[in-house]
């Protein structure tokens, strides 16, 4: 004679603490992505990740111009007569961010929004040079008082 050591509902329960248990260790095991930023030309967006994120802590001073000048792996390609829809993720809007071109604050304000429309023909002259050129790096930089908490790259080509 054969004796069950767990009834049936028994044999359940245990079953699905065990899927619990491995669910949760699969998940503890996964890095949170960071938050994402979007550029959007007429009806062609592209969005990213941070290049440069810290779980929303400051970037250490001594890693932001590096991350400044990391190169964008997202490009999107513009007319000078387009505008330049910005947007990122609340997260990002409640702390404030603003934007850079080429690496230098282009604006000193941090913005509050979650989305907003630029011209085009606001990126293609140098700012320093006044020169006019055919291709922007913009970022976007999330701030947290002074301190910088996460930098977005994308690639603007003019058409």
């Amino acid at each position: 004679m054969t004796v069950a050591f767990l009834s049936g509902k028994h044999r359940r329960a245990a079953a699905a603490l065990g899927a619990v248990s491995a669910g949760l260790l699969v998940l503890s095991a996964c890095d949170k992505p960071t938050p994402l930023a979007t550029v959007t030309v007429g009806t062609t967006s592209v969005h990213t990740e941070a290049a440069c994120y810290n779980d929303g802590k400051a970037i250490k001073e001594s890693q932001i111009q590096d991350c400044l000048n990391k190169k964008a792996e997202k490009s999107i390609t513009v007319a000078p007569d387009d505008k330049i829809r910005f947007g990122v993720d609340p997260e990002i809007a409640e702390n404030g961010w603003t934007i850079f071109i080429g690496g230098e604050r282009a604006e000193q304000e941090p913005y509050h929004k979650t989305y907003r429309t630029i011209p085009a023909s606001a990126f293609f002259t140098s700012p320093t040079t006044g020169e006019p050129s055919s291709s922007a790096q913009v970022s976007i930089v999330e701030t947290s008082g002074k301190k910088l908490t996460g930098i977005w790259h994308f690639k603007l080509a003019q058409d």
